[in-house]
């Protein structure tokens, strides 16, 4: 089964028609439990089931028939991080949790361990229940036992979506998703009884590198970027959307190439080292974004364009 998707809106709706929830950067999954096995599925569809031990080994392995929509998050200083729950590599490097094949490689490659935040029902006790409105398969859910307070979490949902969202943006996590109470579960389906609000912030980075587009050395794919400090060039991330073909190739004329890396300030990952072109930070560039994480890295980072009027890391 495909989840239900939420529609962008520029402020949250009010009244009490609506709830509100906050909206977790990480991956978005429909776990399934039939007869004590669990399974993981991504937004795709794809399985995922053995590169998160910490949900198939949790206490939900003891429901016999659920079906649970939710978000695996990692939390980092109290607050979802999506680049950990993703890539975070085991000490020593090597490959990221995404790759692993079995329960025993995710357990070596991730620092970080994850929790399920469950934020909806679609199956219970034999029963199909996305027809039923938002407010009875949450009372469902809430009834159904599935929060352990550790690996599996149930988030609140809160009345006043203004209020939310002013706490969100002070917190630093990306938003928040207001759903209608009266609302049936629509698999796959885009609705507007599900609206998300975002955050998004601009500020101006240096160029530190780019990578180009698979089978072109003349396209932007992504850009390395960073903020200039006492101890030197910072990473701050990699910025892989917002690029058109023109935008990229006026950029691109704009960057003079070095042999080192510029980021003297950290250490990058490694899979931000491979296939990356190094350039003098003297370009800077504007960059929407919605937060950092803990570590200062961009959370969502766009391209937004260059700034020929302000100097790099030599101006």
């Amino acid at each position: 089964m495909r989840p239900m998707l939420a529609s962008p809106a520029a402020a949250p709706p009010t009244g009490p028609s609506w709830r509100h929830e906050v909206k977790w950067d990480g991956i978005r999954a429909i776990v399934t439990v039939s007869g004590g096995e669990v399974s993981i599925a991504t937004r795709s569809g794809a399985d995922a089931t053995a590169r998160f031990p910490e949900i198939t080994g949790s206490h939900l392995a003891d429901f016999d028939d659920i079906v649970l929509d939710g978000e695996i998050v990692a939390l980092v200083d109290g607050a979802p991080d999506f680049r950990t729950v993703m890539h975070r590599l085991a000490p020593g490097g090597g490959r990221s949790r995404m790759s692993a094949t079995s329960p025993e490689d995710a357990r070596r490659m991730a620092r970080t361990p994850v929790r399920f935040m469950a934020f909806d029902v679609l199956r219970a006790a034999g029963h199909d229940v996305v027809t039923m409105p938002w407010s009875a398969r949450r009372a469902l859910l809430e009834g159904a036992g599935v929060a352990d307070g550790v690996v599996v979490e149930v988030p609140e949902a809160y009345e006043d979506g203004a209020a939310l969202f002013a706490a969100t943006l002070e917190q630093g996590v990306e938003g928040i998703v207001s759903k209608r109470v009266d609302a049936p579960y629509r698999p796959g389906v885009r609705s507007e009884e599900w609206l998300k609000s975002v955050h998004r912030q601009a500020d101006t980075f240096v160029v530190g590198g780019w990578r180009p587009v698979a089978g072109s050395l003349a396209q932007v794919g992504a850009i390395l970027v960073g903020e200039v400090t006492d101890d030197g060039l910072r990473y701050r991330g990699r910025v892989g959307t917002g690029f058109s073909a023109s935008s990229g190739r006026a950029l691109l004329e704009w960057l003079t190439p070095m042999p080192q890396c510029p980021f003297t300030a950290d250490d990058l990952p490694p899979e931000d080292l491979e296939g990356t072109h190094w350039v003098r930070p003297e370009i800077t560039v504007d960059v929407t974004h919605l937060g950092r994480s803990a570590g200062g890295r961009l959370r969502q980072p766009s391209y937004k364009g260059l700034r020929l009027d302000i100097g790099g890391a030599r101006g």
